[in-house]
């Protein structure tokens, strides 16, 4: 529709169109601009050209979110969704928000997991979610210099002298963790 309004000026007429529209996409942001941390405080904007002016929904997998995220988690990562709404139509546009974050839930897996003997294979692989993704060093304790910069820290042919405790630690650009003690006790390779 249109709205006319008309006004005059002597012998002259000024007339002035205001066309309804539906709103146009909607552009959106986010502030701070840059990389997003877990538990920084995050905020999404949406603003869209439209007569009458716009409403606006913020969506993510088809629920209703907040605008303002005081401490973003890792959980709140994926695409959101604004739609802009008016009395002539509605128009939608995404954003995806990646949350970076230290390691967490550290594991450790032993393998084979029941007695270890001389002369055997033994591998300690160690996990953890983190991103972007962490990388891995393994200590023994007391141990000063890594004994692996991989996940996987492993003995071809496992010693009595290779008995200890050990602990690998996680680390990505946003933190570092570390994992409890995994106690290693080789059995001598003989039996009287």
């Amino acid at each position: 529709g249109r709205n006319i309004h008309q006004e005059k000026q002597g012998r002259r007429q000024k007339v002035i169109l205001a066309l309804d529209d539906a709103p146009k996409p909607p552009s959106v942001s986010v502030s701070p601009s840059g990389e997003i941390k877990e538990g920084t405080s995050v905020t999404l904007t949406c603003s869209s050209d439209a007569n009458p002016a716009a409403t606006y929904v913020w969506h993510k997998m088809n629920n209703q979110t907040p605008l303002i995220f005081s401490s973003i988690q890792s959980s709140d990562f994926g695409e959101y969704y604004c739609r802009a709404v008016n009395k002539l139509g509605s128009t939608l546009k995404s954003i995806s928000i990646d949350v970076k974050y230290a390691p967490k839930f550290l594991s450790v897996m032993v393998s084979p997991s029941n007695e270890f003997r001389e002369g055997g294979s033994v591998t300690l692989t160690c996990s953890s979610d983190a991103n972007p993704a962490a990388q891995y060093s393994w200590y023994k304790k007391n141990g000063q210099k890594p004994l692996s910069n991989e996940r996987q820290l492993s003995f071809s042919s496992i010693q009595p002298s290779d008995s200890g405790e050990y602990y690998c630690t996680a680390q990505n650009k946003v933190g570092r963790k570390r994992s409890e003690y995994t106690s290693i006790d080789v059995k001598c390779g003989y039996i009287f």
